[in-house]
């Protein structure tokens, strides 16, 4: 049976391997860095069939302690939000809506807590066709578009609450 869980420090491993498969399009993140990264956010989910974690989602609530660039172009930009900081779907889970399921989750959660906004960045340059396409289908909308120092370029997306 497949069930949404909140994440914990046991989770770490496999939760970085999960991050490593796709970490040209999020960012890297080692054991440490997840621990660092869950202490701060304000929701850390995992999607998992019994003790496989087939997925997960990591969110900041505005005004979080996270000293990173997307975050603060949010910050600087929008009132009431929830940052979506990564959510990755094991490859051979794709498809059967596990990435839904988890942003299902995440609206419902923002929702109590009052928050208008869902704020997340996907690749343009290179371009991350599914994740651009997942958030499209969703309701996403570009409010602009970031250059990072690596020269990638990213769509800076929101979706009303």
């Amino acid at each position: 049976m497949i069930a949404l869980r909140p994440a914990t420090s046991g989770d770490a491993a496999a939760i970085v391997a999960l991050n490593a498969a796709v970490e040209a399009v999020t960012s890297p993140m080692d054991e440490a860095d997840f621990a660092a990264l869950l202490a701060v956010s304000g929701l850390c989910t995992v999607v998992a069939r019994g003790d496989d974690v087939l997925g997960f989602i990591l969110a900041m609530e505005q005004g979080a302690a996270y000293a990173n660039g997307n975050f603060q172009w949010f910050s600087d930009r929008l009132n009431r939000f929830i940052y979506i900081d990564r959510v990755v779907i094991a490859d051979g889970a794709r498809g059967m809506g596990l990435g839904g399921m988890l942003y299902d989750h995440l609206a419902d959660d923002a929702h109590r807590k009052g928050a208008l906004v869902l704020a997340a960045e996907m690749d343009l340059v290179p371009a991350n066709h599914g994740s651009l396409h997942f958030h499209g289908r969703r309701g996403f909308k570009q409010l602009g578009t970031r250059t990072l120092p690596s020269g990638k370029v990213v769509s800076m997306q929101v979706l009303g609450l």
